[in-house]
């Protein structure tokens, strides 16, 4: 008989597994682990790490997930992997190059991050995104969307999701139900949208053309009309009503970094206040043991129907991954999307945010 599975993506200190970090995965046997730029030193290291993370939770299925979106958010960066160009970027060339180059290099970008994250024993990628720029939209966000066009969000979104898909690694659209609107950084702060649902069927329109997807993942935003008092991560009126209902999202729901502080209280009643929202599991990405073993423990386990959602995810793990020439696709990626933005890993929000609570002494 399987064991009963935490319903939260932990996060782990540094590149290696340390004693602790083994028995909290055999444990508590959490969902999945979420790799960022401090677990990253090498390709060679990071596959072992994958492998070790596999062993220890006593599976092959455990989620092991990243931000490889492109620009400036990739957890695997240069020179050890290929830079990528960020949405936005990918965005643009509809307007330079035309639609059909636009469309290719979607393709190629998830085709090619497919291969680096498949390399590594990496099934999960948190991407893409789906969020709308608008003029006010906050600088954390705006060069990670495609743009402000709904129909090129949801067609180059899709081309990327099916893309990953076939080729073993499972997508994460985000942030449902879309937050390009916010002027506030999630990660410092609430942001609040005072706008009717109506006004906000454009910023809905790409997650519900992309309803199928097998995994999204939450936004912290409060939608007045809908609940004035929490943010949709942490509101079942907002999950059931809005995701699940407008959007008619049945996948497996994550909410975005609990560490964020959008979110009040303490680690555990975030944790918890999520799961009891109707999020199918959290994300908390702060690296701490003890923070990761009270998230598991709050969270408890996953439910049926979050169970049901998760199989269909382990079912696309034994995909034919499709043939491709790679080096071509590399070759006209490159050539399309020009000069890349040099990672910045000042930039990595998460990171910058467990640095600021560090200096801090915040637990």
């Amino acid at each position: 008989m399987d064991k009963p599975i935490s319903a939260a993506l932990i996060s782990i200190a540094g590149t290696t597994l340390s004693d602790e970090e083994k028995r909290l995965l055999a444990h508590y046997r959490p969902l999945g682990v979420s790799l960022f730029a401090r677990n990253v030193k090498n390709r060679t290291q990071l596959a072992a790490l994958s492998r070790k993370i596999k062993e220890a939770a006593e599976t092959e299925d455990i989620l092991i997930a990243v931000d490889q979106e492109g620009g400036r958010v990739r957890r695997l960066a240069e020179p050890e992997f290929r830079a990528y160009a960020s949405q936005y970027v990918l965005g643009k060339l509809e307007q330079t190059a035309g639609a059909e180059k636009a469309d290719a290099a979607a393709y190629e970008h998830a085709l090619l991050i497919s291969r680096d994250l498949r390399s590594c024993g990496i099934n999960m990628n948190y991407a893409p995104v789906l969020d709308l720029a608008f003029d006010e939209t906050a600088a954390v966000l705006k060069s990670r969307c495609f743009g402000n066009d709904e129909h090129q969000a949801s067609r180059l979104g899709k081309i990327m999701v099916d893309t990953y898909i076939k080729n073993r690694i499972c997508p994460c659209i985000k942030h449902m139900p879309g937050h390009g609107r916010i002027t506030v950084d999630p990660h410092l702060g609430l942001p609040v949208l005072n706008l009717s649902l109506k006004e906000l069927e454009k910023d809905f329109y790409p997650f519900r053309q992309l309803h199928a997807a097998p995994a999204g993942m939450t936004a912290h935003v409060v939608i007045s009309e809908t609940d004035g008092q929490n943010p949709v991560t942490q509101s079942a009126k907002g999950i059931r009503e809005i995701i699940r209902g407008r959007i008619g999202f049945n996948g497996l729901l994550l909410s975005d970094a609990i560490d964020m502080k959008a979110l009040r209280g303490n680690i555990g009643d975030k944790a918890e206040n999520c799961i009891r929202a109707g999020c199918d599991a959290v994300c908390y990405c702060g690296g701490d043991n003890r923070e990761a073993a009270e998230v598991c423990r709050r969270v408890g386990f996953m439910s049926d129907k979050s169970m049901i959602r998760f199989e269909k995810i382990k079912n696309l793990f034994h995909n034919e991954v499709q043939v491709a020439d790679y080096e071509a696709a590399a070759e006209e990626y490159e050539n399309l999307t020009g000069q890349i933005e040099k990672y910045r890993d000042a930039y990595d929000a998460t990171e910058v945010l467990n640095k600021m609570k560090q200096t801090k002494g915040e637990k």
